[in-house]
């Protein structure tokens, strides 16, 4: 795990982006969240692929000094994958016309220019700055904030930064929005736990309703994390909902991350843009519960091995859909909703039960309240494994656990970030991954009462093969009290007579304030 020093901030030092996003906010007034999200995240995008053009730019100046040419060959850009930005386009000209009345337009204008060179872009980028409800002063006070972002960072510090800045972003806009307005964010500190968990550190990594990217960014960074190369990783993800597939193209692209990310209206059950792809990893956090999936259609559906799921709920649906494309020896964590942990209705239970006894589920985590922006519902993680017989995990060799589950019950951990979200801290993270290492490595895990217990299936057949930890872990361990009986009790007992001598000097105060008010008590 990485230095968890900064445990309350998930190991990063949000002060900047949080200040900066203050800042921005201000200059909001009274439009939506929702539109204003394209607003800034397309200028942040902006504002970073011209200064990764820049940055090259100055480092052919620096080798080709006699060959100024050079410096507007393209092909140099494309090479070190580096967005080619039109002179037009270009953050110093928006910069330099920011105060004009015109400015809406330029960015408009640049935004189609860039889309126009570089075809991985097209549809892409934001291009409604020049509609009358956006006021240019605003626009003029936006480019100047964001004109200060990495200013003065070396290229791969400023590209962090900016990526730092785009994620925190993208998570604010997600509390902002209210209720439906996270769906497209998954959390932070929940991502990090599927993906420390999982540790997709080599192979294909797959998530079939990917939303703004966010598994992808973290998979790249533990990656980066245990010093291993970016390239060693191939990222495939689908999107049903071309907004937020715009937002997941442009946070890879700030992230400089390649991917292949697909986007139609149909959606991964209907038309599966990796029909014939099997995946090392995959990483999912789909809608909860969805009950208009379109499921009387696919009934007949290869993908349904362990059972038809219902027309009106879409979790087994999207659990089978998930184990149909991993490998042979593949792994998945899914982020799903407790109900589906324990229910009974329309054949979720059989299904259930057929996935147990089929050895396809390898780890359940109940998770704690508030985590996330767009529901109150209490959730949970998959953790599904094509081959629990084998496997290696990094460099480590999993051992067999096929007869067993192991359960977490991470619900107590956590902390309140601000009146209404919780977060996971590094340690919080640490603790869960660590356990579910352990286990799967067979070294030094151990049963903790109230947090995790390694079931056999015959303790999980014998409760009718609900999938919920509470059942399985037990209560925790009392604390140890040295303080004598006598002791306590004697200090009980005076805690009691003080509280009746309380309720006494109140019931008092009430019957006078009646008697004030006339009434006979």
């Amino acid at each position: 795990m990485p230095n968890s020093s900064s445990s309350q901030t998930n190991g990063a030092n949000l002060g900047y982006e949080a200040e900066l996003f203050k800042a921005a906010d201000k200059l909001r007034g009274n439009m939506e969240p929702s539109d204003y999200k394209h607003v800034v995240l397309g200028l942040i995008f902006l504002k970073h692929i011209t200064d990764r053009f820049e940055a090259q730019r100055r480092k052919l100046e620096a080798s080709f000094p006699n060959d100024p040419d050079i410096l507007e060959d393209r092909d140099e850009y494309l090479a070190e994958n580096v967005f080619w930005v039109p002179q037009a386009a270009r953050w110093s000209h928006l910069q330099a016309n920011a105060k004009q009345p015109t400015i809406g337009k330029l960015i408009d204008e640049a935004m189609l220019a860039i889309e126009k060179d570089n075809p991985s872009l097209q549809g892409v980028l934001p291009k409604e700055y020049a509609r009358p409800a956006l006021n240019a002063v605003m626009l003029g006070e936006l480019i100047d904030l964001i004109s200060n972002i990495a200013l003065g960072e070396a290229q791969d510090t400023a590209r962090d930064v900016l990526g730092r800045v785009y994620e925190y972003f993208l998570s604010q806009f997600a509390g902002s929005e209210g209720k439906r307005g996270g769906e497209f964010y998954t959390p932070r500190s929940v991502v990090r736990v599927m993906v420390e968990m999982l540790q997709p550190y080599r192979g294909r990594v797959y998530d079939p309703c990917c939303g703004s990217g966010g598994m992808f960014v973290q998979s790249e960074k533990f990656v980066q994390d245990h010093q291993g190369r970016i390239g060693d990783i191939a990222i495939y993800g689908q999107e049903s909902n071309y907004t937020t597939w715009r937002l997941c193209k442009m946070n890879l692209a700030v992230r400089g991350i390649d991917a292949d990310i697909r986007w139609n209206s149909d959606g991964s059950f209907h038309k599966d843009e990796f029909p014939d792809l099997r995946f090392d990893f995959i990483l999912a956090n789909p809608p909860f519960n969805t009950s208009d999936w379109g499921g009387e259609r696919l009934r007949e559906s290869a993908r349904w091995q362990f059972g038809i799921p219902p027309v009106g709920n879409a979790n087994y649906a999207w659990l089978q859909h998930i184990w149909h494309h991993l490998k042979p020896t593949g792994t998945a964590g899914v982020v799903l909703a407790n109900g589906s942990m324990s229910s009974q209705t329309s054949g979720e239970g059989e299904i259930r039960k057929a996935m147990i006894e089929g050895e396809a589920i390898d780890c359940m985590v109940a998770l704690p309240g508030q985590l996330f922006y767009s529901t109150q519902i209490p959730a949970c993680l998959w953790f599904l494994a094509k081959d629990k017989s084998n496997g290696i995990a990094r460099n480590k060799k999993l051992r067999d656990r096929r007869g067993e589950i192991l359960f977490i019950d991470a619900r107590k951990l956590g902390h309140m970030v601000d009146r209404t979200r919780r977060e996971l801290s590094d340690e919080d993270i640490a603790k869960i991954a660590d356990t579910y290492h352990a286990w799967r490595e067979g070294s030094g895990y151990e049963d903790v009462p109230g947090f995790c217990k390694s079931a056999s299936l015959e303790e999980v057949r014998g409760h009718n093969y609900v999938l919920t930890p509470g059942r399985y872990v037990g209560a925790a361990a009392a604390e140890e009290d040295d303080v004598p009986f006598e002791e306590k009790m004697a200090e009980l007992t005076a805690k009691l007579a003080e509280q009746f001598e309380e309720s006494a000097r109140l019931e008092g105060v009430i019957r006078q304030n009646l008697e004030w008010l006339g009434y006979e008590v």
